[in-house]
């Protein structure tokens, strides 16, 4: 082998015989990533996110964006930003991006990569289909939340919140409210921007800051206690208490209507699997969900969803049944090698999927995307219509309102809805 290794490379030194281009051109060769694509593009690296925004689709890496036509997958524009975000909805839709470090962010058109707004002083930014959220500080203790229209650049309100600092930078910085269910064959962001909350909590040096998106002020200022966790859900801040007593962990969530003490709704004995471990039943993290949902597990291991605003149960399942994902209209449970989804409107499954054992799953406002032994399916959420049903190992990364956008190594494909 090193004696042929040597020929080889002899022989392409002198120009005789040189079969490396056609080596690389094999090992460059893209397979298709799934039937029926419309089409199937060569990207420049591994995407950190995809978004489909209007008739643009927008590709983040570490140290760039991309963006290409959803139509034929025409480059479009490119820049050296670290980060993108994507804010607003459909034609209204607009690119946010900044670099790591450095304070301020621009707003692109997304078809032209054209800068239709500047900030210079923001360090976080939060990006809603109906806003953009930043959050200033000249110093520790001097820092101002606004909201800004995505589309027309104007400001919808601002409020001073105090000393934040600078914990808090960069994209989608991480608030205390719910952890998002998606399935590790999704991408996390493939839902899109969710709708900006009625409230947001800020997290500072051991205290939440509570702000009311519809006035734009402060309403409240909150700290755990020992052994306590604070989140803002379903425009509910809610105190999730986990102690250890006897050999077993007793919970307790309490939800509270700021600016007042008064509780709202009160669970005893709900788990929110917000403890880090099984040993540790002091809670950690943010419980899991979607928007104003939440998932949690009673005394009996059963999963429950929960209403975040009343408390109210919208779905009670069995020892049998997980969760696999949740928005605040539906939910996609499986049950065995059978994955249902159900809609909290009508209180019944709507749809059906045999033969998905250990399926993974997302919910986009677009389709509901199941996930399971190399095969991708697309589904109306409402009716469980199939809008896409393929056979391939890649990652979905986006939903748009006509397709799923697909990335198998270094190849994106468009998968056009039925």
């Amino acid at each position: 082998m090193l004696t042929a290794a040597v020929v080889v490379t002899v022989l392409a030194s002198t120009g005789v015989w040189n079969p490396f281009p056609q080596v690389w051109e094999w090992v460059n060769r893209s397979e298709p990533v799934a039937a029926g694509a419309r089409w199937q593009q060569r990207i420049g690296g591994t995407p950190q996110s995809i978004a489909v925004v209007g008739d643009a689709v927008i590709v983040e890496y570490r140290t760039s964006v991309e963006a290409f036509g959803l139509t034929a997958a025409v480059p479009l524009w490119k820049s050296d930003f670290d980060w993108a975000a994507i804010a607003g909805s459909g034609d209204d839709a607009v690119v946010v991006t900044g670099r790591l470090l450095t304070k301020g962010y621009q707003v692109l058109d997304p078809q032209t990569g054209a800068v239709r707004r500047s900030d210079t002083t923001a360090g976080a930014v939060w990006t809603y289909r109906d806003a953009i959220v930043d959050l200033s500080c000249s110093g520790g203790n001097d820092c101002r939340l606004t909201a800004w229209d995505p589309k027309a650049g104007t400001e919808l309100w601002s409020v001073d919140t105090g000393g934040i600092g600078f914990v808090l930078d960069a994209a989608n910085p991480d608030l205390p409210d719910t952890r998002r269910l998606v399935s590790g064959d999704v991408d996390d962001d493939v839902a899109g921007p969710p709708p900006l909350p009625e409230l947001i909590g800020l997290p500072h040096d051991g205290q939440i800051r509570v702000i009311d998106t519809a006035k734009g002020r402060v309403v409240a200022t909150v700290r755990a206690g020992r052994d306590q966790r604070v989140v803002v859900v379903g425009g509910r801040v809610l105190t999730v208490s986990g102690t250890s007593a006897d050999g077993t962990c007793y919970y307790e969530v309490v939800a509270g209507d700021p600016p007042g003490d008064a509780v709202v709704w009160r669970r005893d004995g709900l788990n929110l699997r917000t403890a880090d471990n099984g040993a540790d039943c002091a809670p950690g993290r943010d419980p899991a969900g979607g928007y104003n949902v939440l998932l949690g597990v009673d005394p009996y291991g059963r999963e429950v969803l929960i209403n975040g605003n009343d408390g109210r149960n919208l779905w009670y399942g069995d020892k049998e049944s997980d969760v696999l994902a949740v928005n605040d209209s539906y939910a996609v449970i499986r049950e065995g090698d059978t994955v249902r989804g159900y809609s909290f409107s009508k209180d019944k499954a709507v749809w059906r999927q045999t033969g998905r054992e250990k399926a993974g799953a997302a919910l986009t406002p677009y389709a509901a995307i199941v996930v399971s032994k190399n095969r991708v399916t697309a589904l109306a959420p409402a009716s469980g219509a199939v809008r896409v049903d393929v056979r391939t190992g890649a990652k979905v990364f986006a939903a748009g309102p006509e397709g799923l956008i697909a990335v198998s190594g270094r190849d994106m494909a468009y998968l056009p809805f039925s």
